[in-house]
């Protein structure tokens, strides 16, 4: 029975293993680094391995698995808490008693979650004397300069340079957490006895050190007023987001740069909370496979929202598959109709969508446009048709473009619309700034802000 009961628990943490990426690997890496020495953490390239690390330490055994729970907690794989008889407000519960990662390294992974791929490339920019040109990413950064001793608990100086530029809300961050630490430090200072904390206040608390304040998520609620309409944002999951990222066709020329697009939109959208599913490069059958079988998908049920985005060539009105056949953006969006998909009814349902609306074109090199064939001559712009357009509540349709024009994309970065998109959600979820806002920003950006 011991041996079963073993098996049982060495099977749910492969499932887990079985669905993080490389990236979520990575992550939970570096906020184990002080549990697991940095030699041994470089030769670890699975998370089954970690979990194997953490046994043998004597961090996790089947009794106790609270070090995974809080690392998914953490990366915000709430999803997967089920796995190992957890959900993300029994975590919330014991954090505080059982947490094992400390508020410092946690404060810098929160960091890292709010830089965009833009912005670490600024900052290579600007350190480019001082930091190695290998460096992939701003977790890298911060391991480097870590062993570089420019960055420790007590070593914030060179971070807050580093982040100035960026954004005021990253420094508010680090600032935050330096009044945290002295006060845990000094817990007499200017100590006034007050009541005990409320549940609601605990959370908030913890929400300072774990990033993961549902306030992120008033920037998909309507609200301000009593009167104003709001959307309940506090279901079991967050959401499904489907990226469909067709970048090879028969004939139609090749989207390069449009994995760039894919990859940070995965990273958004896990930023927020959502279970995030990329396919590449699929023919119009696939789309609409995949499309059905999300419209029944019981997750909708627990969940607060839906996102899709669609990466491809496109005319006026459609999209295209990677087989160069067209699917009328109406189509797309009425797989979830509420007599659709009543697992979606009263919920947000998002759609971004980058692809050509037209062949008139921006000129610009490296620029690429999302038509059919960019070569030739531009026809007049047309009216958009009506059928496209979802004529039911809760959808929002993000478009890359007018009818009759072209939507840019930059061969080496990306999209001008889905980076400043991702961009733009980095920097204004956190301030709780509404969506639409944030599509406002975007759309009053008159040139590609990494240009």
């Amino acid at each position: 029975m011991e041996d079963d009961n073993n098996v049982d628990f060495h099977q749910k943490l492969l499932s887990i293993d079985e669905k993080l990426e490389l990236e979520d690997i990575e992550s939970l890496k570096f906020l184990c680094s002080d549990l697991i020495t940095p030699k041994t953490l470089e030769g670890i390239k699975s998370a089954h391995q970690l979990f194997q690390k953490f046994m043998d330490e004597d961090l996790l055994n089947k009794e106790d698995c609270f070090l995974v729970a809080e690392l998914l907690f953490l990366i915000k794989q709430y999803y997967l808490l089920q796995n190992i008889g957890y959900t993300k407000e029994k975590v919330l519960q014991e954090l505080s008693t059982k947490g094992k990662i400390s508020s410092y390294r946690v404060m810098l992974y929160n960091l890292s979650e709010e830089v965009t791929q833009l912005d670490f490339e600024y900052i290579k920019f600007l350190m480019h004397k001082d930091i190695p040109k290998t460096l992939t990413s701003f977790l890298s950064l911060l391991r480097h300069m870590e062993k570089q001793e420019l960055l420790s608990e007590n070593n914030l100086e060179m971070l807050v340079k580093v982040c100035q530029p960026l954004s005021s809300n990253l420094t508010k961050r680090i600032s935050q957490y330096k009044n945290e630490k002295k006060e845990s430090e000094n817990p007499l200072e200017g100590h006034v006895p007050e009541q005990p904390l409320s549940k609601a206040q605990e959370e908030k608390k913890l929400s300072v050190a774990s990033g993961t304040a549902e306030s992120l998520w008033e920037a998909f609620a309507k609200e301000n007023t009593e009167e104003t309409e709001q959307y309940m944002m506090g279901h079991r999951h967050r959401g499904l987001c489907l990226i469909f990222n067709n970048f090879q066709f028969q004939t139609m020329n090749f989207r390069e740069g449009s994995c760039k697009d894919a990859v940070e939109l995965r990273s958004v959208f896990k930023w927020l909370g959502f279970t995030v599913t990329i396919h590449d490069n699929t023919t119009k059958d696939e789309m609409e496979r995949i499309l059905t079988q999300c419209r029944t998908n019981p997750e909708h049920k627990d969940s607060d929202c839906f996102v899709c985005c669609v990466l491809t060539h496109g005319e006026s009105g459609s999209v295209f598959s990677s087989d160069e056949k067209s699917i009328a953006i109406h189509d797309l969006t009425s797989y979830f109709m509420a007599h659709q998909c009543p697992g979606l009814m009263d919920k947000p349902k998002l759609f971004f969508l980058q692809a050509c609306q037209g062949m008139e074109i921006q000129e610009g090199v490296p620029l690429e446009a999302d038509a059919r064939n960019a070569s030739i001559s531009p026809p007049a712009p047309k009216k958009i048709p009506q059928r496209c357009i979802p004529t039911e509540a809760d959808f929002l349709l993000g478009l890359a473009t007018v009818d009759g024009c072209c939507a840019i994309r930059n061969r080496m970065k990306g999209s001008w619309y889905i980076q400043a998109l991702c961009h733009q959600l980095k920097r204004l979820v956190p301030r709780k700034e509404d969506i639409l806002t944030i599509l406002t920003v975007v759309n009053d950006e008159e040139t590609p802000f990494y240009c």
